[in-house]
């Protein structure tokens, strides 16, 4: 009797545990894996030798492309390690990823605008010279 209920029990457990793991998103496979890993090292290795060896001569360009592989590095562990697509939960992800992406960019426009003019306003005679 006691044998029953324990395979009982494991077997309601197992079901249980199941349904645990199936909320809509995709669960990444070890190609998956290896793949984000991968470009991660590729998009942080590209920079560092950019820098390093001083191949764009315009430090200016040089901070654009390296902002450039930053925001590809961003995007591969989004669809690589977070497992972000316009599928996974409903879309709800998606949605809220663009909502924090729209919030980031008010909040760092604003934080320039307002530093820059503080700082035109505030010290005149700095930009006189």
């Amino acid at each position: 009797m006691s044998q029953n209920h324990a395979e009982a029990h494991d077997s309601h457990h197992a079901g249980h545990h199941d349904g645990h793991d199936s909320h809509g998103a995709a669960h990444g496979s070890l190609r998956g894996y290896v793949t984000g890993f991968l470009l991660s090292v590729v998009l942080t290795a590209i920079p560092f030798w950019l820098v390093m060896n001083g191949v764009l001569a315009n430090s200016t360009l040089t901070a654009i492309v390296i902002m450039l592989f930053a925001a590809a590095q961003i995007v591969v562990h989004m669809v690589y390690f977070l497992h972000m697509n316009g599928r996974s939960e409903g879309g709800w992800t998606m949605m809220a990823l663009i909502f924090t992406i729209v919030i980031v960019a008010i909040a760092l426009t604003g934080s320039l605008w307002v530093m820059f003019h503080l700082n035109a306003n505030m010290m005149p005679d700095l930009h006189k010279m």
